[in-house]
C-alpha cells in the first residue's frame, strides 16, 4: 500500500480494482493515456491542497481488497473506490463496504453508461454515498472532493447517517 503524506485532515484509502495496473497501456481510446502512477500522483498533489491523507492500494484480487476496506475501519474516514470489473460481479465487496459504513465514493475512468449493458450495473453504487464516472483521470480527483465535501457535512451534522 503506498501512502501519500499530507496534512493532519481526513484520512482516505483509494482502492484500485483489476486491471487497473495497466493503465496508460489498456485501451488508451477508453481508459486515456495516464498511467496508475500518474493518476496517484496528482491525486496526492490534489489531496495536499483538500488536507487529506491518502493510502493507494491496487490489486486484481479481490480478496485484497475486501481485506483493505475491512482493515480500514477505525483508521480511514473515506473510501475511494475504482471496482474495476468487480463493480459489476462482486457483492463481496459491496457487502464489505455496507458493513464497514465507510462513506464511499466510486469512479470510473469512463462513462458506464455508454458502454456495454453489463457495465451499467453497479453493486457498489447501492452502498456508496455517490458516484463520479467519465471524466478520465479527472473523475478521482472529482471523487475525492465529493467525499471530502461528504465528510465536512458529516463533521458539521454529527447524527447524519454516513450513507
Amino acid at each position: 500500500m503506498r501512502v501519500a503524506e499530507s496534512s493532519k485532515g481526513h484520512r482516505v484509502l483509494v482502492i484500485h480494482g483489476p486491471n487497473l495496473n495497466l493503465l496508460g497501456k489498456r485501451e488508451p481510446g477508453i481508459y486515456g493515456a495516464s498511467t496508475l502512477e500518474d493518476i496517484e500522483r496528482s491525486l496526492a498533489r490534489f489531496a495536499e491542497t483538500l488536507a487529506v491523507r491518502l493510502d493507494c492500494l491496487q490489486s486484481n484480487h479481490e480478496g485484497v481488497l475486501l481485506d483493505a476496506v475491512h482493515g480500514a475501519v477505525d483508521v480511514c474516514d473515506g473510501l475511494l473506490i475504482n471496482a474495476g470489473a468487480y463493480t459489476h460481479t462482486s457483492v463481496a465487496l459491496r457487502d464489505a463496504i455496507a458493513g464497514t459504513s465507510i462513506p464511499t465514493v466510486e469512479v470510473h475512468l469512463s462513462n458506464l453508461y455508454k458502454r456495454e449493458t453489463f457495465r451499467h450495473h453497479s453493486y457498489i453504487a447501492p452502498v456508496a454515498v455517490g458516484q463520479i464516472s467519465g471524466f478520465g483521470a479527472n473523475s478521482y480527483k472529482l471523487g475525492l472532493q465529493a467525499l471530502v465535501w461528504h465528510l465536512e457535512t458529516l463533521r458539521s451534522t454529527p447524527n447524519k447517517p454516513k450513507h
